[in-house]
């Protein structure tokens, strides 16, 4: 395994991690908070908190579909 496989694996790994934690804390913890307390300055409103991973959803299922529309419109054509 190369060394930048590695350390490209090692960042995306990381980067999940710390949006994982951020999520879990905003949504799960973040309520039970005082609202006053200075650590809310950090974290969007509660309602970003659902319509972000539709919005991510939505634009995943998206692309998915037409990327395989476009996978059967180019074998349509291959086979004819």
């Amino acid at each position: 395994m190369d060394l930048a496989d590695r350390t490209v694996g090692f960042l995306l790994s990381l980067i999940s991690l710390s949006i994982f934690t951020y999520y879990t804390f905003w949504v799960i913890l973040l309520p039970f908070v005082d609202s006053g307390h200075f650590i809310h300055k950090y974290f969007l409103p509660q309602e970003y908190a659902i319509l972000i991973p539709v919005a991510a959803g939505v634009v995943l299922l998206s692309f998915l579909c037409i990327f395989i529309g476009f996978v059967m419109l180019k074998s349509k054509k291959k086979k004819a």
